[in-house]
């Protein structure tokens, strides 16, 4: 297949510009004009310089794709003006799909998130993963990513019921090799390895890995139902983070904190780390929309996903180990 890949120097994005070589199939990866590219050293591709903003540019070098993966996202937790990630994100995806089906792709991938599902409820101090039946409430739009992500969803949607072929997939909280930025997720690892976690938040996440994240939008593009959604995510990956740094520990002899921050604590030291941003102009260490996150213990069912998909089930350790290999051999730990 032709592949034509937005997003294409993130961590999701690179790793699939990677897979999809090694497969056989020819990409077409586009890139903004300074990306850092190094998650895609070694790869197979045909750059395409531009953004999403450019309906005209995607649908002259769409021509001749076969699919599309619209990975590209704003992605940030604090900012001071969000008016551009609302852009890039809800009529980006506007742009990338229509663009993508005026040129002839006959599958559109497109990578939302579990931010758009909605949170499961602890009941009896038991926590039952949801899956993507479960709908999103307003308490859940506690930041603008996910907001811009779920609305950007809605777009996807909506084009799907007008018969464009529109999959929608959305992946957990995914670890692995070239995490180049890294992701909040993987800087929770670098942060452990460098010694910088002395305590932790009573949250959670579905861990899954990388790899298994870019087998499922394959899969989609294969198997996926047009206007379906799918969670990419691991069975057994609903950990706390308790349970996480318990395998890290295990992982790199690195001691895991003890200490749990009450809640509270960190929603106010949050506060006073947004005030100060203000002033400084530079983003808070730990935003809001962060500590807000990790109230809730973001746990997913991606049997939909396993069952009508196929989609691997690497064991989760294994991606904690994977991950903390490629930080290390990539300099991301101090000595």
């Amino acid at each position: 297949m032709v592949c034509f890949v937005t997003g294409a120097s993130g961590f999701i994005g690179a790793n699939l510009v990677h897979e999809l070589a090694a497969r056989g199939h020819e990409v077409r990866a586009l890139l903004r004009k300074g990306s850092d590219r190094n998650g895609l050293e070694g790869a197979r591709y045909e750059k395409v310089e531009g953004d999403v903003s450019d309906r005209d540019r995607l649908k002259q070098e769409m021509r001749g794709c076969n699919w599309c993966f619209h990975v590209a996202a704003s992605y940030h937790l604090w900012l001071r003006d969000y008016a551009p990630m609302y852009a890039a994100n809800v009529q980006g995806t506007r742009n990338v799909i229509e663009a993508a089906a005026a040129a002839g792709c006959n599958r559109i991938v497109y990578t939302s998130t579990v931010g758009c599902i909605g949170l499961p409820v602890a009941k009896d101090g038991r926590v039952t993963p949801t899956d993507e039946t479960a709908l999103v409430s307003a308490a859940q739009m506690t930041n603008h990513y996910k907001l811009s992500k779920w609305q950007a969803e809605q777009v996807a949607s909506e084009l799907a019921r007008q018969g464009l072929p529109v999959i929608i997939v959305n992946p957990s909280a995914p670890i692995g090799p070239r995490d180049v930025k890294p992701t909040p997720t993987g800087q929770v690892i670098v942060d452990y390895l460098n010694h910088k976690m002395p305590a932790y938040l009573d949250t959670g996440l579905n861990w899954v890995h990388v790899r298994d994240v870019v087998a499922g939008h394959i899969l989609a593009a294969q198997k996926g139902q047009i206007g379906q959604r799918y969670i990419l995510g691991n069975a057994d990956g609903n950990w706390t983070m308790k349970e996480a740094f318990a395998v890290l520990q295990e992982i790199t002899g690195i001691p895991a904190p003890t200490m749990r921050i009450p809640y509270f604590i960190a929603l106010a030291a949050a506060h006073v780390d947004e005030t100060f941003s203000r002033f400084t102009r530079k983003p808070p260490k730990a935003p809001l929309a962060g500590v807000r996150m990790a109230k809730y213990k973001m746990f997913f069912n991606p049997a939909k996903a396993i069952r009508e998909l196929g989609i691997p089930q690497t064991p989760p350790r294994q991606a904690l180990a994977d991950a903390v290999e490629w930080f290390r051999q990539n300099g991301y730990v101090k000595a």
